[in-house]
């Protein structure tokens, strides 16, 4: 059984590793995200998240919007490629909003998935 669990490796921390995401300009997005991707050799798909304060002024709403990135991110996990994914908030999004975001981010994901690496 294939395991959800969003585990330590699973999230981009390094600056280095933001700085390849981002210096290999592949990248994706629709209204609300932005995805930055790029192959990795570590084995397993990775996160990274940019959620600016000039998106969003409250700590809390840009916790918000990490944790619903997060959660849906580590839902969908199993049907990526080994990626390193970095994911950046362009228009703050709210509670009433997360039907669209979930929508939006599955459809990034579908083209990702059907991309060419």
């Amino acid at each position: 059984m294939a395991s959800f669990r969003f585990t330590k490796q699973a999230k981009i921390v390094k600056t280095d590793d933001f700085s390849s995401v981002f210096n290999l300009r592949k990248r994706i997005a629709n209204r609300h995200l932005v995805m930055r991707y790029r192959l990795n050799e570590v084995g397993t798909a990775r996160l990274g998240l940019i959620v600016s304060k000039k998106t969003a002024k409250l700590a809390v709403q840009r916790n918000y919007m990490r944790r619903v990135l997060r959660e849906l991110f580590r839902l969908n996990r199993h049907r990526l490629p080994v990626v390193d994914l970095v994911i950046q908030v362009q228009k703050a999004f709210e509670k009433p909003d997360y039907i669209e975001i979930k929508q939006e981010f599955e459809y990034l994901m579908q083209k990702l998935v059907t991309k060419d690496h």
